[in-house]
């Protein structure tokens, strides 16, 4: 009997001390020390900084996406990291930690309806607008590495050709000043370009076979004007805006937040705005000034207060 409690004793205390680990350290098998301390510091300044709400449930997440940093920036644990970026020295370090958590999945039109919408349903009515003289203002709020913001000015230079030459412009902003360096840029792998629409290629893209690259001529880069920006901050954007698209980001962020970001794009918006959303998000229509007119598409409605 001694020799089996012993082996007992010796199993409940390997488990036993299994689990104050995993209590402590949520990847205790990890490069460097990461406890639940540093995990919930990391989170709220996330949260307050960019409104994404981590849950326990993204511990690993969060380890693999900034041990690249500690790596990066030669720390030894995130408690040196947890330091760093809660200093007045760790600005730019917390916008790379905001940059990390941040997902870029994206393509050349995505949600093909929205832009279905746009063309045929919004945009004739903006570009007779623009001939009388009036300024169109089109937002993509998340515009990530440039594919949404490009195919708005497809889309748009496919139903107003002449929009270079009026007051048109599509505003595109993100949280992520590198990401936004690489939109800025216009340069895409070519096997990016199977998501074009051919009838919209023609002269506004060019290819480079050789490189395996494409980019945007002239016309459709002129449209476009990128700025970095926070949604829970200030927003430097003047006069009204005619389309937001502000798609799949949303589900980051918790419920309170959804509903001030969203009314703050109501009080943007023109009368008969239109909001394009991500297909997994929603508007509390009963409470905040929008009308549902089509799948995730919404108009603003100015007579809601």
């Amino acid at each position: 009997m001694p020799p089996t409690a012993s082996r007992r004793q010796l199993k409940e205390f390997i488990v036993s001390a299994t689990t104050i680990q995993r209590e402590t350290n949520p990847v205790p098998d990890g490069e460097f020390v990461f406890t639940w301390a540093d995990f919930r510091q990391i989170a709220a300044m996330v949260h307050g900084e960019a409104g994404i709400v981590l849950a326990e449930s993204k511990a690993n997440l969060v380890y693999s996406r900034l041990a690249k940093r500690l790596r990066a920036i030669g720390l030894r644990s995130f408690r040196e990291y947890c330091e760093l970026i809660a200093g007045e020295e760790g600005v730019g370090e917390r916008q790379s930690m905001i940059a990390a958590m941040t997902t870029n999945v994206t393509r050349f039109f995505r949600e093909q309806h929205h832009f279905d919408h746009l063309a045929q349903s919004v945009l004739p009515r903006l570009a007779a607008a623009a001939r009388r003289g009036q300024r169109v203002r089109i937002w993509s709020s998340a515009c990530s590495s440039g594919e949404e913001p490009y195919s708005i000015a497809l889309t748009l230079l496919n139903a107003m050709p002449d929009a270079p030459k009026h007051d048109v412009l599509i505003l595109a902003s993100d949280i992520d000043p590198d990401i936004l360096d690489m939109a800025a840029e216009g340069s895409y792998a070519l096997s990016k370009l199977e998501h074009i629409p051919p009838a919209m290629r023609g002269n506004l893209v060019v290819t480079d076979r050789a490189a395996q690259r494409f980019h945007f001529a002239d016309p459709v880069r002129g449209l476009i004007r990128f700025r970095n920006l926070n949604l829970l901050r200030d927003w430097p954007i003047r006069g009204s805006l005619d389309v937001i698209f502000c798609r799949n980001v949303m589900i980051y962020f918790d419920q309170e937040t959804q509903d001030a970001i969203w009314a703050r794009f109501a009080e943007r918006m023109t009368p008969e705005g239109t909001l394009y959303i991500g297909h997994s998000e929603r508007i509390a229509t009963d409470r905040l000034p929008f009308v549902l007119t089509a799948q995730t598409t919404y108009r603003s409605d100015g007579k809601r207060t």
